[in-house]
C-alpha cells in the first residue's frame, strides 16, 4: 500500500543535507499529495470566484464547490447534517469559538470547566481565558506514568457543576488514545457537555461523532493532508443555535440595521468575512484522497509502524520512552538520558531525518514527566518500516557523540 501511496507526494522524493528526507513529523503536520496541490491550482487559475455573494457563474461555482466540501466533511465525522459543520481556520480556532459562544451561552460564575493533564496548549489556554471571564473553575483530569487518563479520578472531578469537559481524542505529545466513548457517556452523566480535539485522530482513524455523542468535535485541516488556514467545528445543531456568533460581520447576518442585527442560520452564522474558499477545496481534495486509501487500512498501516518502532527503540538501553499508553496513536516521544533534544532534532535532520524537538505545546504534559521537553517520531501514511529502520541506526550512531563518549 505505502509505495502505491507514496509517489502521490512530491515533497518525499527530496533530499535534506544530501540525505533521502525521513520524514517522522505528521502529527505536527502532514505533507500534501499532488491531488491537494493540483486542486488548489486548478481553483485559483480557472475557478476563482467568491462564495455566497454574487450571481455570476464563477461565483456560482466556488458556492456549489465550497457547499460540495461541508457534505464531505459531515459524511467523514458522519455528523447528522451539513448545517453542523463549520468552518474555521483550524483546532485552535475551533476551540476558542466554542470556549467564547459556548461560555457566553452557558457558563456563570461557579460552573466548571474539566479538561485533562495531558492536552494540548490550545485546549488549555481558551478555557483559562473562560473562566477568568466567567469567574468558572478549570479542573484538570490527572493521568498515570503512562499517560493514560485515570478514569476513576476523571469521574471523581465531574459535579453538578460542570458545564463542559475538554478532552483530545489522542494526546499529541503521547499518543495515547483517550476511551471518549466512556468520557462522554460520564460527562452526560452529569449534565455536562464534551468537546474533542480531534486534531490528531481524524487523520489516522474513523470517526463517528453520532457513534460518540459527541457534543462539539474539531479538527485541522492541514494534518489531514490537506493545507493550513482551514479547520473544522462540529457541533450538534441545538448547541450551535443556542450560542451567539463568534464575530461579526459578512456571511453570518440577516438583516443589519443601525437598530439591531439579526443573524443568518447554521452553519453561516459561525462565519464572518470572505471565508478560505482555496483552503477549502484543498481539504475537499484531501478527504477524497483520503477516502481513496480507507482510513481503516490508514490506521492499521500506521499501527504496524508504531510497534516495529517501539520494538526497535525499546531495545536502546539510553532511549526512554515517553508515553506508553496500551492505545496509543502513531506518535512516539523519546528522551536520551542527559540529551537536550534540540541537540538529537539537529543531530537527525543532518542525516536527513525530521522530527519535532521541545515541548510539543504540552507544557504540563512535559512537567507530568518530568522533562523540559523531548524528541518526538509520528507517521504518516506514507512512511514505511524501512525508513524506522533507518532511524534506529542512525539514533544509535548517534547517541554516543551526543555524551560525548
Amino acid at each position: 500500500m505505502t509505495a502505491k501511496w507514496r509517489s502521490s507526494f512530491p515533497m518525499l522524493s527530496k533530499q535534506m543535507h544530501g540525505k533521502p528526507l525521513i520524514y517522522f513529523d505528521s502529527a505536527a503536520t502532514a505533507q500534501k499529495p499532488q491531488a491537494v496541490i493540483d486542486a488548489i491550482t486548478n481553483f485559483y487559475q480557472n475557478e476563482y470566484g467568491t462564495v455566497h455573494r454574487a450571481v455570476y457563474q464563477l461565483a456560482a461555482k466556488s458556492t456549489e464547490t465550497y457547499s460540495e466540501v461541508r457534505k464531505k466533511v459531515q459524511k467523514l465525522l458522519n455528523a447528522a447534517k451539513p448545517e453542523e459543520i463549520i468552518y474555521t481556520r483550524g483546532t485552535t480556532e475551533s476551540i476558542n469559538m466554542i470556549a467564547s459562544s459556548f461560555g457566553k451561552a452557558f457558563v456563570k460564575p461557579g460552573d466548571e470547566i474539566l479538561i485533562t493533564e495531558s492536552e494540548h496548549h490550545s485546549n488549555i489556554v481558551p478555557w483559562q481565558l473562560l473562566c477568568e471571564e466567567r469567574q468558572a473553575v478549570l479542573k484538570v483530569a490527572p493521568i498515570n506514568e503512562k499517560g493514560e487518563l485515570i478514569l476513576s479520578k476523571f469521574e471523581e472531578l465531574l459535579s453538578d457543576k460542570t458545564k463542559l469537559v475538554a478532552i483530545a481524542h489522542i494526546a499529541n505529545s503521547t499518543g495515547t488514545v483517550h476511551p471518549i466513548a466512556e468520557v462522554i457517556k460520564l460527562a452526560h452523566a452529569k449534565g455536562a457537555k464534551v468537546l474533542v480535539d480531534g486534531a490528531q485522530a481524524v487523520p489516522h482513524m474513523r470517526v463517528d461523532v453520532q457513534a460518540l455523542d459527541a457534543d462539539f468535535y474539531v479538527f485541522s485541516g492541514h494534518k489531514l493532508y490537506g493545507p493550513t488556514g482551514i479547520g473544522i467545528l462540529y457541533g450538534k445543531e441545538n448547541l450551535l443555535n443556542a450560542m451567539p456568533p463568534y464575530q461579526g460581520g459578512g456571511d453570518m447576518i440577516d438583516v443589519v440595521t443601525f437598530e439591531k442585527t439579526t443573524y443568518n442560520t447554521l452553519p453561516l452564522k459561525f462565519e464572518a468575512g470572505t471565508p478560505m474558499i482555496a483552503e477549502v477545496v484543498g481539504l475537499g481534495a484531501a478527504i477524497d484522497f483520503v477516502e481513496s486509501v480507507g482510513l481503516e487500512a490508514i490506521y492499521s498501516w500506521e499501527h504496524e509502524l508504531l510497534l516495529h518502532a517501539m520494538a526497535g527503540m525499546e531495545n536502546i538501553p539510553e532511549v526512554r520512552l515517553i508515553g506508553t499508553a496500551n492505545e496509543k496513536g502513531a506518535i512516539i516521544s523519546f528522551e536520551i538520558e542527559g540529551v537536550h533534544p534540540l541537540d538529537v532534532g539537529t543531530l537527525l535532520d543532518l542525516h536527513g531525518i525530521a522530527v519535532r524537538t521541545g515541548h510539543h505545546c504540552a507544557q504540563p504534559t512535559m512537567k507530568h514527566f518530568g522533562v523540559p521537553g523531548c524528541a518526538r517520531i509520528s507517521f504518516g501514511l506514507y512512511n514505511t518500516k524501512e525508513e524506522i529502520d533507518r532511524f534506529i541506526e542512525v539514533l544509535k550512531e548517534i547517541i554516543p557523540l551526543l555524551k560525548g563518549k
